[in-house]
């Protein structure tokens, strides 16, 4: 399959993921994903098809109604696919991030895991859940590859901060299939975590996280073979992922991923 092809369908995919569980309303040449019940916001991004070309004055008018609808300023697209968004974005007043787009061209093995390890799907009753889930949010709060000192401590902070529903609507997103969740265990818990989804035989790795005192150990790496290697035993054709930088986009490289395009993130300048 042509490289444009696959971006086509990766486009698609992000169009047809958020209406599982939002409003999509259409501003001119975007859409914004408005959220119909408990979970994390989506984002605005480029309507799909025959469309404007996106202005500045386009993405202040999504701003302000997210800003009334008290959700996130963010705006997410793939670059071929509205080359006109970035200098729009930029003259809004958003910061623009890009992010190396990657595609899995190889089926990946498992990695050779360090002693006392595990590597596995994640049951949709696993007590284990409320921590899993919060080892992203750790790894984020703590973004790049080198080791440092969050860890368990501030896994179970962040696990003991978790409400209810958040949870329950993960475990019937795992229930129902929708979601795959997937999650590295050692003596202390969980140490690594990441989630796949599919639509229409398209599969996104997202939310690969390492505590930061766990990290330079493959943990990420086996994570996101394990959720590829699930996909395509579901006859997935296409999985796809983005990588925060270059760096880590060179982890995914070693396990069979290649770089295909440019995943681009707008949001407010930090602070």
């Amino acid at each position: 399959m042509r490289t444009y092809e696959v971006i086509e369908r990766i486009d698609v995919f992000c169009d047809a993921v958020p209406r599982r569980r939002a409003r999509a309303d259409e501003y001119g040449p975007l859409v914004l994903f408005v959220p119909t019940g408990p979970g994390w916001p989506y984002y605005a991004r480029p309507r799909r098809g025959p469309r404007p070309r996106i202005t500045a004055a386009d993405i202040r008018a999504v701003r302000a109604r997210q800003r009334e609808l008290i959700i996130p300023e963010s705006f997410e697209w793939i670059e071929p696919s509205a080359p006109d968004m970035a200098a729009a974005a930029a003259e809004a007043g958003l910061e623009v991030q890009t992010h190396p787009l990657m595609m899995l061209s190889a089926r990946p093995a498992a990695p050779a895991l360090p002693a006392g390890i595990a590597v596995r799907a994640v049951a949709p009753e696993d007590p284990e859940l409320d921590r899993i889930w919060a080892v992203p949010a750790v790894a984020f709060g703590h973004p790049g590859t080198a080791t440092g000192q969050a860890g368990p401590a501030e896994r179970d902070k962040i696990a003991a901060d978790h409400d209810g529903g958040t949870i329950e609507m993960l475990r019937e997103r795992l229930r129902s299939g929708q979601s795959v969740l997937a999650a590295a265990f050692g003596p202390d818990g969980p140490l690594a975590a990441g989630s796949c989804q599919a639509v229409d035989g398209v599969a996104e790795i997202t939310g690969v996280g390492v505590l930061p005192s766990s990290r330079r150990r493959g943990l990420g790496a086996a994570i996101t073979a394990l959720l590829a290697r699930d996909a395509l035993d579901r006859d997935v054709q296409t999985v796809f992922l983005s990588a925060s930088d270059d760096a880590v986009a060179r982890v995914y490289a070693r396990i069979g991923f290649r770089e295909i395009g440019t995943a681009m993130i707008a949001e407010p300048p930090a602070g």
